[in-house]
């Protein structure tokens, strides 16, 4: 297999520093933050934004694919859609479960197995 060329590494540079797929989420700008102030006042989850915005636009639109395409992503955003999530959460959540899945592959050298239990 060809390995990709050294453009598609520039927004993450170093994939060997990350020490877990949380981490390179957080990099991302890709978690989850709460909002909260005190016990009355209770805001919508948001993602955290703060990291890289690039790799946030790089990942919008295959997560859209993502959700038209693929059948695993599909069935985890209807799960979330049936917890009552909303759909910019939902698209959110699969752009950090794309970003994931991504640095596993690249860090294990494996390719991707739907059937991978």
């Amino acid at each position: 297999m060809r390995r990709p060329p050294e453009q598609y590494f520039q927004e993450i540079p170093h994939l060997d520093r990350f020490e877990s797929a949380k981490a390179v989420a957080a990099f991302a700008g890709l978690s989850p933050r709460e909002r909260r102030s005190g016990t009355s006042v209770g805001g919508r989850p948001r993602l955290c934004k703060t990291g890289n915005a690039r790799i946030r636009k790089a990942l919008y639109m295959p997560a859209m694919v993502a959700l038209r395409c693929n059948p695993i992503l599909r069935i985890f955003a209807e799960r979330l859609s049936a917890a009552g999530k909303h759909k910019r959460l939902i698209i959110g959540a699969v752009m950090r479960k794309l970003l994931v899945l991504a640095y596993g592959i690249l860090r294990s050298g494996v390719a991707f197995d739907a059937n991978y239990a």
